[in-house]
């Protein structure tokens, strides 16, 4: 074990070239996903994410701070596990560990696997480092950490093995411990690894109740699913204990036809990428990004490599033989089959979205590594049983076939390495925010508020400009006190306010921030077509000539001179929940049936508001409103547009307005969001003596 280990960091080290201290504080990628799992890595390093507790980011969403409790976390065991770390070496020095982490640990549950199903050492060995490195997951790297962890994977193999077969299981015994230990540490890590891994358990308590029967293993398997599945809603409690808006729609979008594009497509698994290290592979990557046009940004994760394509096809030759003989097929053909036929596109997978509804689970291209872990598994089982049966000095290369096969694999499956340029950007890019993040935090005071604009969404908000999703995460990871207006969930009343100042003019935005106590206005030049040149030309009219400006040139703060008795800032506009489509420019906002509004009263008292909809229908039909599940008015509506009003008074935190007609909706066209009930053009608020704003 100790030498596998020291080997698989070797590779890993030499892959990112982590020889130096220095280095391990740069983290191997610094843009997109990688941003947002180095936020979450440095929320918890603040203690401000933990199992069954409110996921409150104090830093974020000034002034509020950003609830993230609705958007369900991945992995929030290992989040907490890595926010200790990071108190003591930093967030990027531990998003560092954390990928040696996913990667080691990956080699040595394949090891023990393998050895389980009593493979020879060398054999185990190679296996267990091609496992390692697989271009599925080692390529997906800090963007897609939590898919890198991949160490259950070949032992939730062998726990279902162990419960279909007709070795007897029993519950306090080691294989019983063994089992129970996998679900719980399934239950609480990646979502897809668990989902796959009930289907394979389900499989199996059904093998074991159609065959032996064995009372024991029956006990185990149904404890490990209950373990598993007790242990996953407990992690993702906070999503039903401390999301207080009800109103509000998932911060995740998913529809049917993501389940589509996201699902494995069997082609996958045998297609190279076309960044190969290998001209003679890459052709065929290359071939396939011109030909396809049905392909996402994970279109190779699937990828076996030569080694697990040469594994699957003698799998399936074997498994072929079998099923003529009628005889007993290997058993992890069972596994992999299943994959296949649940997970490939047109599978079982869209069949189950279609009719139930069931799409958060898009992408099951994902499950593609646990056919890497069972093909891989029968590879190293079946060569180390060929080796034992040669004659014993042919025995004595067995050895050295394991390392040539493990040469063959790395080299196919390592993706080509970042390289000492790119290191250098992302250091740079590291280094300029560090130094903006310093001269801020020496300009203004302890937990002041900066504003950061284009605002954008979160999470999966899409880029502005060329300013790309989650960049805004920067100035938060570079300083240690300041608080930033981005990372509120989107859809939520509370950054409602956000949206709205973003649309007024320079002069009325300056004065608002200063009223709610903003210190500073960031923007980053690349989320403007003008690079800004107007903003920054009207913050000078204005005054407001104090800047301070990255070194990289893109990033600029404006400091601001805030109200010394702030307000907080309260919407003038609702915000659209759960039951509405999506919204076209220019267009009226549809709902497919009953709808919902929300709206966040900062404020500790009630606030009487009077709400003006603007609405209307493809034909005459009644609408009901109620607020705070309060019936407020019913009103006929037609296909002009009418202005309905009602006066509510909004309680102290979130508030939820219901929309709803008895008659029902109408299908206007076989069109997606032709579905229709009522639209609204526009919505008003005005509390107490602030104006309205109209809003779409």
């Amino acid at each position: 074990m100790a030498l596998l280990a020291l080997v698989t960091t070797l590779v890993w080290v030499t892959h990112y070239d982590r020889w130096t201290l220095a280095s391990w504080s740069v983290p191997t990628d610094y843009s997109g996903d990688s941003l947002e799992i180095l936020a979450r890595i440095a929320a918890a390093a603040d203690g401000e994410t933990g199992l069954l507790q409110a996921q409150t980011i104090g830093r974020l969403g000034a002034p509020f701070g950003a609830n993230w409790s609705a958007y369900p976390a991945s992995d929030l065991p290992l989040v907490v596990v890595l926010g200790w770390l990071a108190r003591v070496v930093g967030v990027f020095a531990a998003a560092n560990l954390a990928l040696w982490m996913a990667t080691v640990s990956a080699a040595v549950a394949f090891y023990g696997s393998a050895r389980w199903l009593r493979t020879r050492w060398e054999w185990a060995f190679a296996g267990a480092i091609v496992f390692a490195f697989t271009f599925q997951t080692f390529s997906r790297g800090l963007p897609h950490l939590f898919l890198v962890f991949a160490w259950t994977v070949p032992l939730a193999l062998v726990c279902v093995g162990l419960v279909a077969s007709s070795r007897r299981l029993r519950l306090r015994a080691w294989g019983g411990i063994f089992c129970l230990g996998v679900g719980l540490a399934i239950g609480v890590g990646n979502p897809y690894t668990l989902f796959l891994f009930l289907q394979l358990l389900g499989w199996a308590l059904v093998a074991q109740w159609l065959g032996v029967r064995r009372r024991e293993n029956l006990l185990v398997g149904a404890g490990t699913m209950a373990v598993a599945v007790v242990a996953f809603f407990i992690v993702e409690s906070q999503v039903w204990l401390f999301a207080p808006d009800t109103a509000a729609a998932s911060p995740l979008v998913r529809n049917y036809g993501s389940t589509e594009r996201y699902a494995l497509k069997p082609i996958e698994l045998f297609m190279p990428p076309a960044s190969h290290r290998w001209e003679a592979l890459a052709f065929f990557g290359n071939r396939y990004v011109r030909w396809s046009e049905w392909r996402t940004g994970e279109a190779f994760a699937p990828y076996l490599g030569v080694v697990g394509i040469v594994a699957f096809g003698w799998l399936a030759w074997v498994t072929l033989q079998a099923i003529l003989r009628r005889r007993r097929v290997p058993g992890v053909a069972l596994p992999a089959g299943w994959v296949l036929v649940f997970a490939s596109v047109g599978g079982l997978t869209n069949i189950m979205a279609f009719f139930t509804g069931l799409v958060v689970f898009r992408a099951t291209n994902r499950f593609s590594i646990f056919l890497s872990a069972a093909v891989l598994l029968f590879f190293v089982s079946r060569v180390s049983r060929w080796w034992a049966q040669r004659p014993a000095p042919w025995q004595r290369l067995s050895a050295l076939a394991a390392v040539v096969v493990l040469a063959v694999g790395l080299s196919d499956q390592l993706p080509r390495a970042p390289g000492p340029k790119k290191q250098q950007q992302i250091a740079e890019r590291v280094a300029n925010d560090r130094e903006l993040g310093k001269l801020l935090e020496g300009k203004l005071p302890p937990a002041a508020m900066v504003f950061q604009l284009p605002v954008m969404l979160f999470p999966e908000g899409g880029p502005r400009g060329q300013l790309g999703d989650y960049e805004h995460f920067r100035p938060y990871l570079s300083t240690g006190s300041l608080r930033f207006s981005y990372g509120t969930l989107k859809g939520r009343s509370r950054g409602r306010w956000q949206r709205e100042a973003e649309d007024l003019p320079t002069r009325e935005l300056v004065q608002r921030l200063e009223r709610y106590g903003f210190s500073a206005l960031y923007f980053n030049k690349r989320g403007f077509a003008d690079q800004a040149e107007k903003l920054i030309a009207e913050l000078k009219a204005l005054g407001r000539t104090e800047m301070i400006e990255g070194r990289q040139g893109n990033q600029l703060a404006v400091i601001l001179q805030p109200h010394p008795q702030p307000k907080l800032p309260v919407a003038r506009t609702l915000t659209f929940g759960e039951g509405w489509h999506s919204a076209s420019p220019g267009q009226p906002r549809w709902a497919h049936g009953p709808a919902t509004f929300s709206f966040y009263n900062p404020l500790s008292r009630p606030l009487p508001t009077h709400v003006r909809l603007a609405l209307s229908a493809e034909g005459e039909r009644n609408v009901r409103l109620r607020h705070n599940n309060e019936e407020k008015l019913t009103t006929k509506v037609g296909v002009g547009r009418q202005d309905v009003s009602v006066q509510v008074t909004m309680r102290p935190g979130f508030n939820r307005i219901d929309l709803s007609s008895p008659e029902p909706a109408n299908r206007s066209s076989q069109e997606r969001g032709h579905l229709r009930t009522f639209a609204v053009h526009e919505t008003a608020v005005a509390a107490q003596t602030d104006l309205a704003a109209v809003g779409r």
